[in-house]
């Protein structure tokens, strides 16, 4: 069986180096590059299963690098893991808005790090799936192909968002707590007393939502959780 290949990019080469050597350990392939440009070359010219990517780099933000590769076909749905020194959590949320599907604040345990990468990767990765459709008026999620559409035209949701949509969508009409929310999800790497998940529920809203300042198909019930609507706004 062929080794899942990463990329790791950060400039700190003592962390780069343990942390390269326990994930290589484990039985990945691992590149590493010490710069965003170096980063962009390496992804250009290859293929990875997953991007570990730090904030904060000698020649830009890492902010910037995730926002060009969720803005390219071949890249949007890339497993990437954001790395944070600052401890803001700002940075974490505004990192999740764009499209980061997981992040660790520095310093961590290399094990914590593979623990999650290993969780990024079966979500990308799901068992082969029956080929069914839901479909919520001019909202459809396809299970099989992964993919959710809207009015006919692709949703560009995160392996990450998409797995949250599908949790709430197989449950329609039903409220669902955070606590449910991350048991469904089974062991994805939410926190229930973060804002994570409203991060990615903000982000679905902007993609399946006519008017996401106005939701009609994911509802809030205050002091409870989320709501899949049955019947969206007229629809059947």
């Amino acid at each position: 069986m062929t080794a899942q290949r990463l990329l790791l990019i950060d400039d700190d080469a003592r962390l780069t180096s343990m942390v390269g050597d326990y994930l290589r350990q484990a039985g990945f392939e691992i590149d590493v590059a010490g710069s965003l440009a170096a980063g962009r070359e390496r992804l250009r010219l290859g293929h990875y299963d997953a991007l570990v990517l730090d904030l904060m780099l000698p020649d830009g933000d890492g902010l910037d690098l995730t926002r060009e590769l969720r803005g390219e076909a071949r890249t949007r749905r890339l497993p990437l893991l954001m790395l944070t020194a600052r401890g803001e959590p700002m940075d974490r949320i505004v990192g999740l808005e764009i499209g980061a599907d997981d992040y660790l604040p520095k310093p961590f345990e290399p094990r914590e790090l593979l623990a999650r990468v290993k969780a990024l990767l079966r979500r990308a990765s799901p068992e082969p799936a029956a080929d069914e459709v839901l479909r919520f008026g001019r909202l459809e999620i396809d299970l099989g192909a992964r993919q959710a559409y809207l009015g006919g035209q692709p949703c560009d949701l995160t392996s990450h968002q998409f797995d949250l949509l599908v949790v709430l969508a197989q449950s329609p009409g039903r409220v669902l707590s955070r606590d449910q929310i991350m048991d469904a999800l089974k062991g994805h790497p939410l926190e229930a007393f973060d804002r994570s998940i409203d991060v990615h529920i903000s982000r679905i809203r902007a993609l399946i939502e006519d008017d996401p300042k106005n939701p009609k198909r994911v509802l809030t019930v205050r002091g409870v959780g989320y709501l899949f609507a049955r019947k969206q706004d007229g629809e059947s």
